[in-house]
């Protein structure tokens, strides 16, 4: 079965590789600074999140930054006009074919002992080959926060997914998508 996708202009209306599918799995991954201090900080600041061609529509810059928001409240940080960190959300959307070869063999024949073919007559048969192609789009939501004292990025997540559909509820997606990303920030937080 050949599946193929001629017209991705769906990408827009939904952000990333994360907002695609009904249910699709986010791999998550992240990093700091292992020399900042996270118990410093107290406050923070969203960045001017901005929708990106091809990449994030209004609508969901409007659900990133509020979902974000309410994450990191809801982590005991507070909001600010001068925050100990700002918080950017950037998405990457990669459009990426999938290709899977099946092969079925047949044949008749004799069976294969240590001592020879054992049922007499050579082997005959073959084989057929299918190859199957998917396209989709491999979307990532990155999470930077940026220490506001030191300029420097102290922590990353990454959010990817595999995008081939949109889902049911874009809010619900990207809230549960945010909050599995940003589950390990700070650094420790989730061991307590």
């Amino acid at each position: 079965m050949n599946i193929k996708r001629t017209n991705l202009r769906i990408i827009p209306i939904l952000f990333l590789g994360l907002i695609y599918s009904c249910s699709p799995t986010v791999r998550v991954t992240t990093d700091y600074d292992h020399t900042a201090n996270f118990g410093e900080y107290k406050t923070f600041a969203v960045y001017d999140l901005k929708a990106q061609q091809g990449q994030v529509n209004q609508l969901n810059v409007d659900r990133v930054t509020n979902a974000i928001r309410a994450e990191m409240i809801a982590k005991g940080f507070k909001e600010s006009d001068n925050p100990d960190l700002k918080v950017n959300a950037v998405s990457i959307l990669k459009n990426k074919t999938s290709v899977s070869a099946d092969t079925n063999f047949y044949g008749y024949g004799g069976m294969y002992r240590p001592y020879g073919y054992w049922g007499g007559g050579a082997m005959m048969g073959g084989a057929n080959t299918t190859f199957n192609t998917y396209d989709y789009v491999d979307g990532s939501l990155v999470i930077d926060i940026v220490s506001t004292k030191s300029q420097k990025l102290v922590w990353q997540g990454i959010g990817n997914a595999e995008i081939d559909s949109k889902p049911d509820n874009p809010e619900e997606f990207i809230n549960n998508s945010i909050k599995k990303i940003l589950a390990g920030f700070p650094p420790g937080a989730e061991k307590k």
